[in-house]
């Protein structure tokens, strides 16, 4: 494989990662909200943004390590792959090692699904 294309799910996840790092702009509706009522208009604002920003927290929580755990199993995978090829004989120990390897993967991926849960609940 050309080391070209070895880089580009590199640059790809660093651009994603970058994306949700920007801040979504404030609306102009927002700023031009008129005095009066402004106390009624400022709590539902709070809720919505807490809400917003629960939402925005839990995504990154379970989006972040679910997008590595897949390319991690996926090399993993074609890893194994490669080595039951190049050695038949070693497959029931290559397996195991997979399996177990793939495990603790999915194990750190239920956790941050189990911390977005506390996110959207708790908070």
């Amino acid at each position: 494989m050309n080391s070209k294309f070895k880089k580009v799910p590199v640059v790809v996840i660093m651009l994603i990662i970058l994306w949700m790092a920007v801040p979504v702009p404030v609306s102009a509706a927002e700023a031009d909200t008129p005095a009066s009522g402004k106390a009624a208009t400022e709590t539902v604002e709070t809720a919505a943004d807490s809400t917003g920003n629960k939402a925005w927290a839990a995504a990154m929580c379970v989006g972040l390590p679910a997008a590595a755990g897949t390319i991690g199993m996926a090399w993993a995978i074609s890893k194994s792959s490669e080595g039951i090829s190049r050695q038949p004989e070693a497959d029931g120990k290559i397996r195991t090692g997979l399996m177990l390897g793939l495990v603790f993967i999915e194990t750190a991926i239920i956790y941050a699904l189990i911390v977005a849960i506390l996110i959207i609940f708790v908070l």
